[in-house]
């Protein structure tokens, strides 16, 4: 990765340093022992890791001199075999660019109620000899010319061995069927770590059990013959690993395990005491995530799955991210249990969450009526014609008959002892279940836990996979008869979370700068969730959301006016929002600035967006495109140019010539417009059918994005409007892209004869 020239990570940026770009990691399954009395958590990690298509045989891991800790060669001692991980949910055209910016500065508000608190303890912990310098050993230093490097997301970790792992020795992989997709990750004969790797993810999803239990083999396997440790060496932000002799990602070992120690001051990860007075430890939710837990891929577009086993003391209870709840098994003989979870839907490891506790569990029932059906009346008129899901092979809910029909999905509630009493109000869990079901249709996950986090967590709530963290502070103090009124602040916050599972989870930002697309979406959906779990009439909902609005308008006001105004944009990356640099790695804009964490901009922006979207339609209109957008896009990330474009396509399916032909030269100043986005512009409008400027227009568009599925659109334009195809050839060439290049050629030979001869020459100029 570049180095980090004009970064003060201490105020300002968060860097993300995995080369993704490079190689991915697919599936991680951790070991993971939990010591109280150390602060610490140990263990181990092992990646299973795929070269991603077309990159350098180079090394080029881009990294620089950075500002970080110390570094361990291969070899090391490995009595402080560590892993952990830990997480929270923080959490298109020029002309819809432009109306954001004015967005950012209508809007803005101080006061911080908000979920998805990014905490930033912990990251300053390193000493200023550390933030200084890279401390390299020799072996790194003399030994790496020419080889590929592996770089991983790290920071407050104590690393003692890295060393590849021997898969070919996992004597059940053999019983796997021989055909590999060798074409995809460039795996030979010669390479047989790579083709049991290959086996092993060709698995398809209906044999997810299979491929977990062959993960969890492989983990265990030896080490690799010939020398089975990596050099490695850890900066402040990174761990970087190689293997000599290994000169691409194609090279590089397809299992690596990674033996480690947490820091108990690492900031990820937060030891403390419940409301009882007993130790407890969490995923803190801080804006470096995952990385003081386990050396993991950041970035959003790393998307994985993983399993872990972890052991904690007998009298503990292990939640964590996972898709069964599992069921504690003793050994005792360190009176120690051990928990396993999985999940089979990948998602960032940044959404990986993990809380071990004194905790106890409150039995939530179902009221009758729940069980017997909820009045639906949001759901009145949408026809559910089936999902396409356009995500990669994995076991999806909204694809399953049985999961459409789940109201209530199962669930659990957990607390300290000194707590149950207030505990009354989670009753309303499966109501706003129930609610979030009428009104966005399938729960994304299967099952969910809520925990009720020691007084020390700085939000109100915070949201991840199969897990809720709900802050005290949302529990109703009142007497037992006090009635609903006591209850709405904990009735919207859990809305607010449940919501996440569709907008911030189940579609997720593919720029953690935008985070208005998870939040913004999450707060305006709280109101119209919440309204639907009270069963309010429809004149009690608008009056209920009219004074929210105003309530959320002075808070945001407030904001504006006590806050820097580079601090109150959404997009701040702007125009470079999504890009990254050519090893995969980028940069979180003000996410360690301490300023930023207390705003909710993000928050209340979003939502007055979403609310001015749905005063023009309609609200019904605009929960049905709610249901649609995630029935076509969930398992995907997005940018704020295909949520603003999708929308506006929902919203307004017709648009004039003149409309259109707007459209389409403010989406020609974006940089970048998603597939999705494209095809969902294509199928709306119809546009191969209107007039030549339109159709002018779309052509540009599918250049300029390389959309080669409307190739054939660019193709009958040249040949059959050429009195407007001239430009369209030099757009063709500039790219030079191969694919392109070859289409304006083959379309210059089916017309030339019949050009104009000026027309021809100024053509024949550009393309021959």
């Amino acid at each position: 990765m570049e180095p980090d020239v004009d970064l003060n990570p201490d105020t300002d940026d968060l860097p993300l340093r995995a080369n993704t770009n490079h190689i991915l990691v697919r599936h991680y399954v951790l070991d993971l022992t939990v010591h109280f009395e150390r602060k610490v958590i140990s263990g181990s990690v092992v990646l299973f890791l795929e070269p991603c298509c077309g990159v350098s045989t180079k090394a080029e891991d881009g990294t620089g001199p950075g500002d970080g800790a110390g570094s361990t060669e291969a070899g090391a001692s490995q009595d402080g075999s560590r892993s952990r991980d830990v997480d929270s949910i923080e959490d298109g055209a020029k002309g819809l660019e432009k109306s954001m910016t004015r967005m950012d500065k209508m809007f803005g508000a101080r006061e911080r109620e908000g979920d998805e608190f990014q905490a930033v303890s912990g990251v300053g912990s390193q000493t200023a000899a550390e933030t200084k310098t890279i401390h390299s050993s020799h072996l790194w230093e003399t030994n790496s010319d020419g080889d590929f490097t592996l770089v991983l997301d790290c920071c407050d970790l104590d690393v003692s061995k890295v060393e590849e792992v021997d898969i070919t020795s996992v004597s059940a992989m053999s019983s796997l069927p021989s055909e590999v997709r060798s074409e995809k990750s460039g795996v030979s004969s010669a390479n047989p770590q790579a083709a049991f790797f290959q086996k092993l993810i060709s698995l398809p999803s209906s044999r997810w059990r299979q491929r977990h239990q062959l993960f969890l083999l492989c983990s265990r396997a030896p080490g690799a013959q010939g020398g089975s440790a990596l050099h490695f060496q850890r900066d402040r932000w990174s761990l970087q690993v190689r293997k000599k002799g290994a000169t691409s990602p194609q090279e590089f070992p397809r299992a690596v395990r990674i033996c480690y120690e947490t820091r108990p001051t690492g900031g990820s990860v937060r030891w403390t005491k419940d409301q009882d007075n007993r130790v407890c430890v969490y995923t803190a939710g801080s804006p470096i995530n995952n990385r003081a837990l386990f050396p993991c891929q950041e970035p959003p577009v790393a998307m994985s799955t993983w399993q872990a086993t972890v052991r904690a003391p007998s009298e503990c209870v292990v939640l964590m991210s996972g898709e069964e709840q599992a069921v504690p098994i003793e050994d005792r003989n360190t009176r120690f249990s051990v928990w396993n979870y999985y999940v089979t839907m990948p998602m960032p490891a940044s959404t990986f969450t993990l809380a071990v506790g004194h905790w106890c569990q409150i039995t939530a029932e179902i009221p009758p009526a729940l069980e017997r059906g909820v009045r639906d009346r949001t759901d009145c008129g949408m026809v559910d014609d089936g999902v396409s899901c356009s995500h990669g092979d994995y076991p999806c809910r909204f694809t399953e008959q049985l999961a459409r029909s789940q109201r209530v999905i199962p669930h659990r509630v957990f607390g300290p002892v000194s707590l149950l009493q207030r505990m009354g109000v989670l009753k309303l869990l499966p109501r706003c279940l129930a609610a979030a079901h009428a009104v966005l249709g399938v729960h994304p996950f299967p099952r969910l836990d809520v925990l009720i986090i020691p007084a020390g967590f700085s939000s109100l709530g915070m949201a991840s996979p199969h897990i809720i963290f709900l802050s005290q502070s949302v529990l109703h103090a009142g007497s037992p008869d006090s009635g609903e009124n006591g209850l709405s602040l904990c009735g919207s916050r859990m809305c607010h979370e449940i919501a996440h599972s569709w907008f911030g989870l189940v579609i997720g930002a593919r720029d953690w700068t935008e985070e208005w697309i998870s939040e913004g979406f999450a707060t305006y959906l709280e109101d119209i969730i919440w309204a639907q779990a009270q069963q309010l009439s429809l004149q009690e909902t608008a009056e209920q959301s009219d004074l929210k609005a105003l309530l959320r308008w002075r808070r945001l006001s407030d904001e504006l006016q006590n806050s820097e105004e580079e601090l109150q944009i959404l997009r701040p990356n702007m125009e470079n929002t999504g890009q990254v640099s050519e090893s995969g790695s980028s940069t979180v804009k003000h996410a360690l600035n301490p300023d930023k964490t207390f705003m909710q901009v993000h928050y209340l922006k979003g939502y007055f967006l979403l609310r001015f979207l749905a005063s023009q339609v309609g609200e019904q209109q605009f929960i049905d495109f709610f249901r649609l957008f995630v029935k076509k896009y969930h398992g995907q990330l997005i940018l704020s140019q295909s949520a603003l474009l999708i929308s506006l396509i929902v919203l307004f399916p017709q648009l004039t010539s003149e409309q259109l032909v707007m459209l389409l030269e403010l989406l020609l100043e974006e940089s970048e417009l998603s597939v999705a986005a494209m095809l969902a512009l294509q199928r709306t409008y119809n546009l191969q059918n209107h007039d030549a400027e339109v159709r002018h227009r779309w052509c540009e568009l599918v250049v300029k994005h390389a959309h080669n599925q409307a190739y054939g659109d660019v193709e009958h334009f040249l040949v059959h409007d050429q009195a407007m195809g001239v430009y369209l050839y030099g757009e063709l060439m500039v790219h030079e892209d191969p694919e392109q290049q070859a289409l304006a050629r083959r379309c210059l030979s089916l017309v030339q004869e019949d050009m104009d001869q000026s027309a021809r020459t100024v053509v024949e100029e550009m393309v021959l």
